[in-house]
């Protein structure tokens, strides 16, 4: 399918524009942009871009697979909140935020839709009402849009930093300074698919830190983002040479991770403050610890862990 963007269309973003030109629906058109079957001026294009007059516009429906959404029961997710607007979550670790290929356990949508909870239809049809993630094997506070308006504010408000993400992590060894600021931008690793970086020609990433309690070895610490980088937490501990405990993707020691009982990162999304995407007000939700999370932290507090 091959055409120019009619005048009556300039402005408009590019997802909507698309689907009132093509004939396909808005989710079809958002799923053929995320895939990169939708090229503006032989490019790939965002599906919030504006279009503008005389653009030549390719989509061609490829056989590139989408992702179905499936009920899944998983009683270990908890919902925190829910209205109209939004959902927020308590994910166990082992849940995707969102489908993934080649990942074959559930993910968050799928476990709602088993509970009856509708999502936002904006986004690619595996991401939908999508406003954060979370890694697999990292546990915690998740807030998702349940409307059109709370995603596209919600969004936004991510983007503008608005929303205050606080997170607990036990890094090994012991901090110095203590408390303070890592600023470097992250990229995606040259050598291994699922890594990121540290790298000049990343993007921009903030994370504060300040330690909370300190055991022979390793140190329990509160971290706060500005941005949201994938892996961002556990790529700038690493390179400031204290991975997470547990994180062997990223060069944690795995007996000591063993000695703690812990199969994955040490890492818990353990609140988050933002202003409602609808009534304006200031909410806040918090979660303690999971289990193999809080065992772990009984053990460190109660013995000398060695690292040999």
């Amino acid at each position: 399918m091959i055409f120019t963007v009619p005048e009556e269309l300039d402005g408009i973003r590019a997802d909507s524009g698309l689907a009132k030109i093509s004939g396909l629906s808005r989710a079809k058109i958002t799923d053929a942009i995320t895939i990169g079957d939708v090229l503006i001026d032989g490019k790939p294009c965002d599906k919030s871009a504006p279009l503008k007059t005389g653009q030549l516009v390719e989509i061609s429906l490829s056989s590139k697979p989408t992702l179905e959404l499936k009920p899944i029961s998983d009683e270990r997710l908890k919902v925190v909140f829910e209205d109209e607007a939004i959902v927020v979550i308590d994910k166990p670790a082992g849940v995707v935020s969102h489908p993934t290929v080649g990942f074959d356990g559930p993910s968050v949508p799928e476990i709602l839709l088993a509970r009856g909870i509708e999502l936002s239809t904006s986004g690619a049809s595996e991401r939908q009402g999508i406003v954060q993630r979370l890694d697999v094997g990292t546990s915690g506070l998740m807030t998702l849009a349940k409307s059109e308006r709370s995603y596209s504010t919600l969004k936004q408000m991510f983007r503008d930093r608005e929303v205050k993400k606080t997170y607990h992590a036990i890094v090994q060894g012991h901090l110095d300074p203590s408390s303070g600021t890592i600023d470097s931008p992250i990229a995606r690793s040259t050598k291994h698919e699922y890594k990121f970086r540290v790298a000049a020609d990343g993007k921009p990433s903030v994370t504060h830190y300040d330690t909370l309690e300190v055991f022979p070895g390793a140190t329990l610490v509160e971290v706060g983002l500005e941005t949201g980088r994938t892996h961002q937490i556990r790529v700038h501990f690493d390179a400031f040479r204290h991975p997470l405990v547990g994180d062997d993707l990223y060069g944690a020691n795995p007996k000591l991770a063993a000695k703690l009982g812990l199969t994955r990162q040490w890492l818990h999304a353990t609140a988050l403050e933002f202003k409602h995407p609808i009534s304006g007000e200031l909410v806040r939700f918090e979660s303690e610890y999971p289990d193999d999370l809080s065992n772990s932290l009984s053990i460190l507090r109660s013995s000398s862990i060695s690292f040999n």
